[in-house]
């Protein structure tokens, strides 16, 4: 498996999504370098996938994981909470593919990305399937929904805190075993990679 140098990102596959731009590839990489991270895996030549980030324990998930997404170049969408596209980041969250999210309101979030895969050509939908950073016995499981209702691969990315690596895994194709499907997807992440391993 590939591995970039610290504060670079792997060149993404022809077919997936790339807003190319100087200063965002600049601006992530320098923060990734600073923060001593790497890179290593690849994204799978496709057009259309679902990605899943964990462990999901803190806030500095999100900053690494957004310098991340600056440093490739990866054009995508992801949820957040909404309390975080309040002034004066919200404009800039939005205009990088972030879609505000009330967690009281989102009960047709996965219907309307179903609808969205089936309508783009090129999609690539992130997510933390914890979708919290408060400790849950169980992930949300609207992720595995958007992939088995889109027909889409699920890529998983573990964010490892111990190691400071962004790994990027292997593609992963549901079943619509949700059960068996889960045990292999959280397979790929350990108490260990969290930035706060209580919170796993």
């Amino acid at each position: 498996m590939p591995e970039a140098v610290a504060g670079s990102g792997p060149i993404l596959p022809p077919s997936v999504p790339r807003r190319r731009s100087l200063g965002r590839r600049l601006i992530g990489s320098a923060v990734l370098r600073a923060m001593g991270w790497r890179i290593t895996g690849a994204f799978p030549d496709l057009r259309k996938f679902v990605v899943i980030v964990a462990p999901h324990t803190s806030n500095w998930d999100f900053i690494v994981g957004f310098a991340a997404y600056l440093a490739i170049e990866l054009d995508a969408s992801w949820l957040g909470k909404h309390t975080i596209f309040r002034w004066p980041f919200g404009a800039l969250f939005r205009y990088f593919g972030g879609i505000p999210v009330v967690r009281s309101q989102a009960a047709n979030v996965v219907d309307l990305h179903v609808r969205e895969f089936n309508a783009r050509e090129h999609l690539v939908f992130v997510i933390a399937p914890e979708g919290t950073r408060k400790r849950i016995p169980e992930w949300k499981s609207g992720f595995y929904r958007i992939a088995v209702g889109a027909g889409v691969a699920i890529v998983p990315v573990a964010l490892d805190f111990g190691q400071r690596l962004i790994r990027i895994l292997p593609p992963f194709t549901p079943t619509s075993d949700y059960e068996a499907d889960l045990g292999q997807l959280k397979a790929n992440f350990t108490r260990d990679m969290a930035r706060r391993p209580e919170g796993f």
